[in-house]
């Protein structure tokens, strides 16, 4: 299957490293609105044609499917357009802003035959089976924290002044939708949706929010989710059960997960899941996008489960948005 790119960030480069691990995905054209910038990128992968069109290039006869990985505002168009000229899609996370838009496109999708996913690492990930199974051996569950709080790399040019995509709310993004989107991942994928949910943000002068905070509450569980651009932390995440507690190191990669069990009052530890490289994890969400791309029909269940769990999260997220006075352009129309 021959694929392109959109976008030239380093989350493109891992995907294009990571279809290169998982096989049978040979990357065709790269696109970018600078042709220096593309052809930079492309040098690095190929020298593969290079596309400033997006039209152009999903006219392209030669390509099968595409990978988008630019700013969050653009998702829904780019995917809209690329399956309307009979491409499969895998786009980055949030595959789009609304829940609107993104029963239209999985619609569309399954209208002409096509695959439209979004590119979330912890759905595709074996450590993920492991999870599931762990969370059995711990007991009765009542608690859980998800934590992903990570210092931005471009914060040190907002701080000068500057206004980087990440940190630009017309681009639709800031840290719910950045890294946020992790914690209420794990959480529905693990617990389903809350019967309800309290929420709050902090909001950078940019307009942005650079840190938030939510608690999920079920019949017989709370949990607590947490997450910051503008802050580093070092715990992790963990579920506590009865019988014991699963830490994991990080919930985007689910990578340092351990098992801790109380057995007759003694504490057993045992690592599930160590460090793995980036390329690597995207390998399988490569893997499965190929798989499902050559056989939709024969998929069919899992990928109408795929596109479900995107929604219940898209829908959490826009509530969650609505608690926090967080609001986007698209949100409005």
């Amino acid at each position: 299957m021959r694929y392109a790119t959109i976008g030239t960030s380093w989350i493109t480069g891992s995907f294009i490293e990571g279809a290169i691990i998982a096989g049978n995905m040979q990357l065709g054209a790269v696109y970018s609105r600078n042709e220096k910038n593309g052809k930079e990128f492309s040098e690095k992968f190929g020298c593969v044609p290079v596309y400033t069109d997006l039209l152009k290039l999903a006219e392209c006869p030669s390509i099968d499917a595409v990978y988008i990985a630019s700013p969050n505002v653009f998702h829904y168009e780019q995917s809209k357009l690329f399956l309307l000229h009979g491409k499969h899609v895998i786009c980055e996370k949030p595959a789009t802003v609304t829940s609107a838009q993104l029963i239209e496109l999985i619609t569309l999708a399954k209208q002409k035959g096509l695959v439209y996913i979004e590119a979330i690492m912890m759905r595709y990930l074996p450590a993920r089976t492991l999870l599931h199974k762990a969370i059995g051996q711990i007991g009765d569950i009542t608690t859980a924290r998800f934590d992903f709080s990570q210092l931005s790399s471009k914060f040190s040019e907002l701080s000068a002044g500057r206004l980087p995509n990440i940190f630009n709310p017309a681009m639709s993004t800031g840290c719910l939708m950045d890294l946020g989107i992790y914690c209420v991942y794990a959480a529905i994928d693990l617990f389903g949706r809350p019967d309800s949910i309290a929420a709050r943000a902090g909001f950078l002068k940019c307009g942005a929010d650079g840190y938030g905070s939510a608690i999920f509450d079920y019949p017989d569980k709370q949990l607590t989710l947490t997450y910051s651009k503008i802050g580093q932390s070092v715990r992790g995440s963990e579920i506590m059960g009865t019988k014991g507690t699963i830490t994991i190191d990080s919930v985007s990669k689910l990578t340092g997960i351990t098992l801790i069990r109380n057995i007759d009052n003694i504490e057993e530890s045992r690592l599930l899941i160590g460090d793995i490289p980036k390329p690597q994890l995207m390998s399988h969400e490569a893997a499965a996008f190929f798989r499902f791309a050559q056989n939709p029909r024969g998929f069919a269940d899992e990928i109408d489960e795929e596109g479900r769990i995107t929604l219940a999260v898209c829908e959490t997220m826009e509530d969650m948005r609505r608690r926090c006075g967080i609001r986007f352009a698209d949100d409005i129309k």
